[in-house]
């Protein structure tokens, strides 16, 4: 059962993080920094998962050592309008929580605008109608999509 996500494991290569994916917060994740620790920590991550969200399915991906976490706020209509309002630094966090939101972000003004130019595409592909954050994880000059929150959240009043 575990051959398979091993071996996409080996593919993806060290470090990289196994998370749960029906969580948030930080729980369920766990940080391998090579192969012999893998399984152990997706058995802890799983456990973890099962317990905290009724579901142990994990993700494996690459672990981007010190990134920094930017959101895209888009908002798009029925008749295929898309707008982006820039992005916001929500590097500053407790425990995988954001504490401080900062806007606009201290990035390059190409970088600026290929994450806007992306948070439109992503929003274009899935035909989104509604407002909604489009989150990356940033390493220099490149960025990652991370996932796409499909409302206004909470700590962002209108």
């Amino acid at each position: 059962m575990f051959e398979q996500i091993e071996s996409d494991a080996k593919k993806i290569g060290y470090p990289l993080l196994v998370k749960a994916a029906a969580g948030g917060g930080g729980k369920g994740m766990r940080v391998v920094d090579q192969a012999d620790q893998f399984l152990a920590a997706l058995a802890a991550a799983r456990r973890e998962a099962k317990n905290s969200f009724g579901n142990e399915q994990v993700l494996i991906e690459r672990y981007i050592q010190a990134p920094r976490h930017i959101e895209v706020q888009v908002f798009a209509d029925q008749h295929e309008n898309y707008v982006h309002l820039y992005e916001r630094d929500c590097s500053i966090q407790r425990r995988n929580q954001k504490v401080v939101e900062e806007a606009p972000s201290r990035i390059s003004s190409d970088l600026r605008k290929r994450m806007g130019d992306t948070a439109i595409k992503v929003c274009e592909i899935v035909n989104y109608e509604n407002a909604g954050t489009i989150e990356f994880l940033v390493a220099g000059d490149n960025y990652y999509f991370m996932e796409m929150n499909t409302r206004i959240q909470v700590e962002h009043p209108v």
